[in-house]
């Protein structure tokens, strides 16, 4: 189990609700393993090579898609990055073969959305693409919390 409790200085957003807004700011969250995030941590987020929407760094706004990442790795070795990120101009992508699923960037956008529940993923969370990793600020760290025999939760580790 995974905790956020931070307070948000303004104009952070925590809204899951409909699509990002150009322009704005939200908290969001990209889950890693412990070595990626310390390489995040000395040099900043990379675009992917590629993925469902194509090259960027793949965020979400919902920690619970977030805390999922690495797929296939050991709770004691993940850990989720807590960013903000100025989403600049937001394309929906919406359904499987969008005519501008990958090309996105190429039509001016600067982020990929993809909502919940519209059949992109597994998970049925909500899922952000943000083209340039200069839009994103990295803010702290969670680290599940182990104990055996329980459930675990998250806790915030500073930086």
């Amino acid at each position: 189990h995974w905790n956020e409790t931070a307070s948000l200085p303004p104009p952070l957003s925590r809204l899951l609700t409909p699509q990002p807004a150009d322009g704005q700011i939200y908290l969001m969250y990209h889950g890693t393993s412990r070595n990626n995030a310390e390489k995040i941590l000395k040099s900043g987020f990379r675009q992917s090579e590629d993925g469902m929407l194509g090259p960027g760094v793949y965020l979400s706004r919902d920690l619970q898609k977030a805390s999922r990442y690495p797929i296939g790795h050991r709770d004691e070795d993940k850990v989720v990055i807590v960013v903000q990120v100025n989403v600049g101009r937001v394309k929906c992508i919406d359904r499987q073969n969008h005519p501008l699923q990958k090309t996105w960037h190429d039509d001016g956008y600067d982020t990929a959305w993809v909502p919940p529940n519209c059949g992109m993923t597994k998970s049925g969370l909500e899922e952000d693409c943000v083209w340039d990793p200069a839009r994103i600020k990295t803010l702290h760290l969670i680290k599940p919390i182990i104990i055996p025999g329980q459930t675990y939760s998250g806790s915030a580790d500073y930086q």
